[in-house]
């Protein structure tokens, strides 16, 4: 077993869902500049560096499980954290409803091969916590094939696994007021660069909004564990979502990877007199 997961020995819990507050509602989707005032720039130059050191150990890895309604601000978080890191060593996927194969297939199964490698950051737009969010709202089965219970055990034991086998999860839902989450769907009709995304499953899933908050409650409540806790982000203003998760990357990669793999003082003796000797 390893050591407790470097987002669980974090000393910053102040974004951390809790059993006490069980619902969206008493969570935060917007703070004061105070209260999220770490440097951008800094955090990414940050996760930049240390994630080379993850990818040059290869002994433990990162994976970055990201959620939150439509037009939350996924996509552009996962862009704006991947701009220092090094490409060889990051890979980012997106998840929607389970159609063809992965519909015929556990829920699982089309998650397993994607997940970081040793060394590696991986960030995920959406997860395996579709299948007991959205998959609830539209399912792809039989309604009698569902059980949801064992499927928050699946998810619990499967996130244990991947810790307990070196693999440390953040996961983050961004969580977006009703206001702002109209405006931002109003502003995907209005500009024609984000008019592509609009889809017309996104009026039923406007209608649905409701829904998917409580069966997101649920899982958040059913999934929370001190191997993979899941991180409330106030997403209202995307600048500050991003400060807030990138510190949370950052620091999390500084305890996986303080440092680079010690050198070998005879290997790099003979390769500086091999050549010097031109």
């Amino acid at each position: 077993m390893t050591d407790q997961p470097a987002i669980a020995a974090s000393p910053d819990h102040r974004w951390h869902f809790t059993a006490a507050k069980p619902s969206l509602e008493d969570y935060p989707t917007d703070i004061d500049d105070d209260d999220a005032d770490d440097n951008l720039e800094a955090s990414l130059e940050d996760i930049g560096e240390h994630q080379r050191r993850l990818w040059a150990n290869r002994e433990k890895s990162l994976l970055l499980v990201v959620h939150g309604l439509d037009a939350s601000g996924k996509d552009s978080l996962i862009r704006t954290l991947a701009t220092y890191m090094d490409p060889a060593g990051f890979h980012a996927w997106s998840f929607g409803r389970p159609q063809g194969a992965e519909a015929r297939h556990d829920f699982l199964w089309r998650i397993t091969p994607l997940l970081p490698a040793f060394g590696e950051v991986v960030a995920f737009n959406r997860s395996h916590h579709e299948a007991v969010i959205a998959e609830r709202a539209w399912p792809v089965r039989e309604p009698d094939h569902y059980n949801w219970p064992l499927r928050y055990a699946s998810i619990r034991s499967f996130e244990q696994h991947l810790a307990h086998e070196g693999t440390t999860i953040i996961k983050c839902w961004l969580h977006l007021s009703e206001e702002e989450h109209r405006r931002r769907l109003l502003k995907r009709l209005d500009k024609p660069r984000k008019r592509w995304k609009f889809d017309p499953s996104d009026i039923d899933a406007w209608h649905k909004r409701g829904q998917l908050i409580q069966y997101a409650e649920e899982a958040l409540a059913a999934t929370h564990t001190a191997e993979a806790p899941w991180l409330i982000i106030p997403a209202d203003r995307k600048p500050v979502a991003r400060r807030i998760v990138a510190r949370l990357v950052a620091d999390c990669l500084k305890i996986l990877a303080p440092n680079y793999p010690p050198e070998d003082p005879k290997t790099l003796k003979q390769y500086r007199a091999m050549l010097e000797k031109g």
